[in-house]
């Protein structure tokens, strides 16, 4: 690979001394995932539409019957982009991005089944919800297990705007950290309703937590910035800066109107992944901020279903998720897309102001 290639010669060459920092092979991990995903993107397309991977519509929902047949799946370009550009640019010696990369694989890999039975079946019911839910459950508790059985990280939960308040969830981490990875997996994967609108405030994301992992993995800011440190944890950032970069590129076919679906296999390995990396830099509450969007999503779901069955039918929104309620309210797609990105950014921002707010 090519870190370790050229890594070995900084001490001879001091051009290749760049090598040795983060912030260049996290720049370089985003610019080789964004150039390969639209060199290979048209080829990757015609391949799904060959496979006859195409997108199946639900009745009842918002008029897109003219996006039926779109190819779907689209996540399998994001995926392969971001990994082979994390493969090149990364210190593959560093647990904790294996660590992130096997939640990510492992996630896609039940988005995949999802996807793939879809397209079998010609329906848009793939896995059940209790198996799609029971592979979310193992890769989550696996990841968070091994994470917490690391020596030098922490059980202990940091709380935004306040620095002393530390609480240590001991056993009952494992569960948090599950939760919080299933529902961020959940989130993404309601907010992909629309062409681009979920993989733009996932790009967001993915650049916010760049910065916190970044800072999280670097003694002197950590303590000047007053959040905890975790010696290696700063390596994840290569990754995210690989997330940003496929996720632009897959952008570039996704965007209104769509050419490619991202399909179960992005949306759950993204969301997981993202909800990991948020638990890795002890930013998990924040997670909350970073991913307003996609909180607001879910909890439209959860409002709309709780309140027609309490209510004897009745419904608070027009249609959930939230973006189909503004759809049926007469505001275009494309409106509805670039506003949800606005708000994103406007969240991360905020989010990244905590850190001198302790």
């Amino acid at each position: 690979m090519i870190y370790h290639l050229l890594y070995p010669l900084s001490d001879q060459i001091s051009m290749l001394n760049v090598f040795r920092y983060i912030t260049f092979r996290s720049i370089y991990a985003m610019l080789t995932a964004l150039i390969l995903s639209i060199i290979i993107g048209p080829l990757c397309i015609r391949w799904l539409r060959r496979l006859k991977f195409g997108q199946y519509i639900k009745e009842g929902g918002p008029d897109h019957q003219a996006k039926s047949g779109t190819p779907t799946m689209g996540g399998l370009l994001f995926g392969f982009c971001m990994l082979l550009s994390v493969l090149l640019w990364s210190d593959l010696t560093n647990k904790y991005l294996w660590l992130t990369i096997m939640v990510f694989v492992g996630f896609g890999a039940v988005g995949f089944a999802d996807d793939y039975l879809k397209v079998v079946r010609k329906h848009n019911d793939g896995l059940s919800a209790r198996a799609k839910l029971l592979g979310q459950l193992v890769i989550s508790i696996g990841a968070v297990t091994l994470l917490v059985s690391f020596p030098e990280y922490s059980a202990k939960l940091m709380v935004p705007f306040f620095k002393n308040v530390n609480p240590d969830l001991s056993w009952f981490y494992v569960p948090f950290g599950v939760f919080v990875m299933i529902g961020a997996s959940n989130g993404v994967n309601l907010t992909d309703g629309l062409d681009g609108l979920a993989i733009g405030p996932a790009v967001v994301s993915a650049g916010c937590f760049a910065v916190f992992v970044y800072v999280a993995g670097h003694v002197n800011m950590a303590n000047y910035l007053q959040v905890a440190y975790i010696a290696g944890v700063g390596e994840v950032a290569v990754l995210c800066g690989a997330m940003i970069g496929a996720g632009l590129g897959f952008l570039w076919f996704n965007a209104f109107p769509a050419q490619v679906f991202m399909g179960d296999v992005g949306s759950l390995s993204i969301g997981g992944t993202l909800g990991f990396i948020a638990i890795l830099c002890k930013q998990e509450l924040l997670l909350v901020v970073v991913g307003g969007l996609f909180v607001v999503e879910t909890l439209s779901v959860i409002l709309q279903v709780g309140y027609f069955k309490v209510s004897g039918g009745k419904r608070i929104f027009r249609m959930a998720p939230l973006h189909h309620h503004f759809e049926k309210k007469g505001v275009h797609e494309s409106k509805i897309i670039i506003r949800f990105w606005i708000l994103s950014l406007l969240l991360a921002v905020m989010a990244l102001g905590t850190l001198k707010l302790r």
